[in-house]
């Protein structure tokens, strides 16, 4: 993108002219360029500047864009709107600037449906929105579908590239072409470019198509965007870049530095952890289950990697389908499988499942197809801002009918919740965190009882403040009146709150864990005999507080004349990058201020 970005920064005027960048992972190179090269070392840290465009940092940036497809709706909407204040301007007798809308969509983010949908309307409406397709194969993970082996295919000679900028020189100097020939001259480029290639797609849609072009080659670029600047209709710019370009490693391996955590500069290497993380413990349960049940099928959304299903995807690549960045599609195709007979295992991140909420509701839980749904990196999301919070996923499925939502808290746990999935017969969720797995404790290893979760007595899981505790409680009578609390937690932030149950503890609070193995169904009757068992809940959820769990518990617990609650969640607002700590306690939700907050005002 280094060079494309410069290209365009040259040719057109920004922030007069926009220059929208889709999901903008790609973005960095425009922040250097645009002000914000002093700030750079903050990049995805805690109070630093985004990963992504973000509004509130430049003029430049004109969107916050996180996920992808967008950016064709975006920019036509934008050149819309500039088009009519122009026109006012105009019929005012006044001579505005136009101003132009460049759009950079990688062909990762064509295979998503919304692009499709924008492109159609821009070829419609006609306008000189200039759309620069960024092809280098790769979105996060390889790219599938047929859009991109017809990119990968597509190509225009440089003879016709300079025949047609020929022609249109000569056509600009003959007066009143566009009246007199303009339409002849317009058949005869069709006929010359029939002739050097085929089809286009995009010509098809009322586009004018440009290139391919080398995107790493700055002066070509230049060129040809000048040109295409004056063009009165709407352009797709086709380049083709290697991704990591200038850097070998990440040439080498561009789908692991697509986003990269600490590494050795001169060779690439990467920080290597041994713990095992949640997406880790998903993929070595599902491999066991596929081996025993031919039935399992995967099924992704260009994060094969990223949802740990790279490994499922080598062994049964005759059940994996990674369908591209088309969320809506995934969801709605594995309850075709379902219908036939299959049991689909639709792993996809908390943030882009958002994308497909009406098709789980339509598509799947209607007609109550057995679909199980993995929400990795549910939670606090770290570095990647706003758009990646993966902290509304309880909220927006828990009214759905038919839906089950499990929330393991290790990987224990989670095995066994996804063999419970597998065999439920109907639609099932789990959510886990983008993190490493918490020790195991045996209280996760009793079996699955359905709407049930895992009670920790204080014993179990920090057993030398428990015996300190008792110690200090020798009488009967101060026993009785020792506060007695039950943290009741979703199994996302299970880490948290076993840190707040130890440190009450040691402030002499008598603490225990529920662990909220089922967010949906849950067992009311079995809860409330077990809330009886204490003075106070304090209820812990890394999801929204506004149709989250934690309310839906603190209305049963008050129905049932229970006053001391109090819930503990992602307030309603958006919440920036930083380390998953950082971002836990801007909401509150950190072990040191859950304590505060029981210890210093009580519930």
């Amino acid at each position: 993108m280094v060079e494309l970005t410069v290209a365009l920064h040259r040719v057109f005027d920004s922030p007069e002219d926009a220059i929208i960048f889709d999901v903008s992972h790609q973005c960095y190179t425009h922040k250097i360029l645009t002000g914000r090269y002093k700030d750079f070392s903050s990049l995805r840290k805690h109070g630093g500047i985004s990963g992504f465009t973000r509004r509130v940092e430049s003029q430049h940036d004109y969107f916050d864009n996180g996920h992808s497809s967008t950016s064709i709706s975006q920019g036509l909407g934008l050149l819309t709107a500039w088009d009519k204040i122009e026109a006012e301007q105009r019929a005012l007798g006044r001579n505005p600037k136009s101003r132009k809308v460049v759009v950079v969509i990688g062909d990762g983010a064509l295979t998503g449906g919304l692009a499709y949908e924008a492109l159609a309307h821009a070829g419609q409406l006609s306008k000189n929105l200039i759309i620069v397709l960024n092809d280098n194969q790769m979105s996060i993970s390889p790219n599938n579908g047929a859009i991109s082996r017809y990119l990968s295919t597509l190509t225009m000679t440089g003879f016709y590239q300079h025949f047609r900028y020929f022609v249109d020189g000569i056509v600009d100097k003959i007066p009143n072409s566009k009246h007199h020939i303009g339409k002849l001259i317009y058949r005869m480029k069709r006929a010359v470019k029939g002739f050097f290639l085929n089809t286009n797609f995009f010509a098809d849609l009322g586009f004018e198509y440009v290139g391919p072009l080398d995107g790493h080659n700055i002066k070509e670029l230049e060129e040809n965007l000048r040109r295409v600047r004056r063009l009165p209709k709407p352009v797709i710019v086709h380049i083709h870049t290697k991704k990591g370009k200038g850097y070998s490693p990440a040439e080498n391996d561009p789908a692991s530095f697509h986003g990269v955590g600490p590494f050795q500069i001169s060779d690439g290497k990467m920080e290597k952890f041994d713990t095992l993380s949640f997406t880790e413990a998903f993929n070595n349960t599902l491999m066991a289950l596929a081996e025993k049940n031919d039935k399992i099928m995967a099924i992704t959304a260009a994060m094969s990697k990223g949802t740990g299903l790279d490994t499922f995807a080598r062994h049964y690549p005759d059940r994996f389908f990674d369908v591209g960045i088309a969320e809506e599609h995934a969801v709605t195709f594995a309850g075709g499988l379902a219908c036939g007979g299959m049991i689909p295992v639709v792993a996809i991140y908390s943030t882009f499942i958002q994308r497909a909420v009406d098709q789980i509701i339509h598509d799947v839980a209607l007609s109550n197809y057995h679909v199980v749904f993995m929400f990795d990196r549910s939670g606090a999301v770290p570095q990647d801002g706003e758009t990646h919070q993966g902290i509304f996923d309880i909220a927006l499925l828990r009214p759905v009918p038919n839906m089950s939502i499990l929330s393991p808290a290790t990987a224990l746990d989670l095995s066994l919740c996804l063999m419970w999935a597998v065999n439920a017969k109907r639609p099932v969720a789990i959510r886990y965190p983008k993190l490493s797995c918490p020790s195991e404790l045996p209280s996760f290893e009793q079996g699955i009882c359905e709407g049930r979760g895992v009670l920790l007595k204080n014993a179990e899981f920090a057993p030398e403040l428990s015996v300190d505790f008792e110690e200090n409680c020798d009488k009967p009578s101060e026993k009785s009146s020792a506060r007695k609390i039950l943290l009741v937690c979703t199994g996302g932030i299970f880490d948290e709150t076993l840190v707040a149950a130890r440190n009450l503890l040691q402030k002499g609070v008598n603490t225990d864990i529920y662990s909220l193995r089922f967010v949906k169904p849950f067992d009311e009757k079995y809860f409330l005999s077990l809330s009886k068992n204490y003075d106070e809940v304090a209820v812990i959820e890394d999801g929204v507080k506004t149709g989250g769990v934690g309310e839906y518990i603190e209305n049963l617990l008050f129905e049932h004349n229970f006053k001391n609650v109090k819930v503990f969640a992602f307030p309603e607002r958006f919440f920036g990058h930083g380390t998953r700590a950082e971002v836990l306690s801007d909401a509150g939700l950190s072990a040191r201020k859950i304590v505060e907050r029981i210890v210093g005002a009580g519930l």
